[in-house]
């Protein structure tokens, strides 16, 4: 068992196993990596003394092969946020409501317990809906509809579809500017 105060942090104690060194004698007592750094996995170990693990350590270096932009952007305060997160979950809470929505910020607060008041708040605004209907798709649609039913939709209109006539062009423009309301919404976020 560890103690509370080890001295030595990744010390494994009552390690019995020599170093893997060759012609060391000391008790190999700390995990080393045996791949290379840029290697992405579990990993294999080897079980080094503690002057062959600083050894080891010292031969690291994060930045190998980087060039000095990669560099510069792996020290930056945002390096590692442009890879996707998880939402969190709402736990069978509301979800706030948009600030920006609102003037008061204690209107803002209080929208988020009006659901008792009047019952949930509708999904999409009417501008929204209006956009639904010109892609003929009901409040129940999802993302993966609308994009459907926007493709199959520009593929019937297009003048390059119809021979070149140009007679379906506003129905047209109507879905097209449905789709670009659409796809931000925040009903689908």
């Amino acid at each position: 068992m560890a103690s509370r105060n080890a001295r030595f942090h990744g010390r494994i104690e009552g390690a019995t196993a020599r170093c893997a060194v060759p012609g060391c004698g000391h008790v190999g007592e700390y995990k080393a990596s045996v791949q290379p750094s840029d290697f992405d996995g579990p990993g294999a170990w080897q079980l080094l003394c503690l002057d062959h693990v600083r050894e080891h350590n010292m031969k690291y270096n994060y930045f190998h092969g980087m060039s000095p932009e990669e560099i510069t952007q792996a020290q930056g305060p945002l390096a590692g946020w442009e890879r996707p997160s998880r939402r969190f979950a709402h736990s069978g809470a509301d979800p706030a409501p948009a600030w920006s929505d609102f003037s008061d910020p204690l209107d803002a607060i209080a929208a988020r317990f009006r659901h008792a008041e009047r019952g949930p708040p509708p999904r999409f605004n009417p501008e929204e809906r209006r956009a639904l209907g010109a892609l003929g798709l009901g409040e129940d649609a999802d993302l993966h509809s609308v994009r459907q039913r926007y493709s199959q939709l520009v593929r019937r209109y297009h003048p390059d579809r119809n021979g070149g006539d140009r007679s379906q062009e506003s129905k047209l423009r109507a879905v097209i500017d449905a789709w670009q309301l659409l796809r931000t919404s925040r009903a689908f976020g």
